[in-house]
Parts: C-alpha cells; structure tokens; sequence
C-alpha cells in the first residue's frame, strides 16, 4: 500500500503564511507527478499545484506568484509554501502522487486525507 500523509495546514490571518508538507511512504518504486489539491465548502476539489519528478511546476492562476511547490526526491515528500494568504484560500488541501509500486505495475494515482486551511480577514 501507499500512503500520503499531509501536515502543517491550520488557521492564518490574511496576509500570513503556511508550509504545508505531504510524506508518501508504503510500497513505492517510483513517484512521478505529485500535486496539491484543495477544496472548499460547497466547491469541487481544484488543482493548487503540480510538479513532476523531472522538476517541471504547473500553478494555478490564483496562486500564481504567491504559491510555491516543491519536493524532495530522496524522502517522497511534497511542500507547498503558501505566502500573501487570502480569504478565499481557505480549504482543505490534499496531497497526491503518481505512483508505480514496482517496475512491473502501471501508475496509479493516490490522495491524502487533507489538511485544513483557514484564512481569517
């Protein structure tokens, strides 16, 4: 099994900060592109960010210039530095990774359980 484990979401006034991490850990033999997701009450779930293991970074529009993603290959383990925070940031995150279990197995793609963010005015 896979598992993606989210940490460092919490409660932030507007203009503040947040780190927030995601440790994959399990049964893994190689991770491609990994991903921030977030999602608001009575909204669908929307991509934040993406990277792929070669380093290529994908940012939404509404995050463009304030979020930064990033990751560290030798752990499986994916960041999301979030700086000039606004109201509407507020969510849950969740974390995903394209993985192949073995050289054998097709690529799947795994979630995180999320992490809360709320942003206060």
């Amino acid at each position: 099994q896979v598992q993606l484990v989210e940490s460092g979401g919490g409660f932030v006034q507007a203009g503040g900060s947040l780190r927030l991490s995601c440790a994959a850990s399990g049964s893994i033999f190689r991770v491609n592109e990994m991903g921030w997701y977030r999602q608001a009450p009575g909204k669908q779930r929307e991509l934040v960010a993406t990277i792929r293991g070669i380093g290529s970074k994908n940012y939404a529009d509404s995050v463009q210039g304030r979020f930064t993603i990033s990751r560290d290959n030798a752990k499986n383990t994916l960041y999301l530095q979030m700086n000039s925070l606004k109201t509407e940031d507020t969510g849950i995150y969740y974390c995903s990774a394209d993985v192949r279990r073995s050289y054998l197995s097709n690529w799947s793609k795994y979630w995180g359980q999320g992490t809360q963010v709320t942003v206060s005015s």
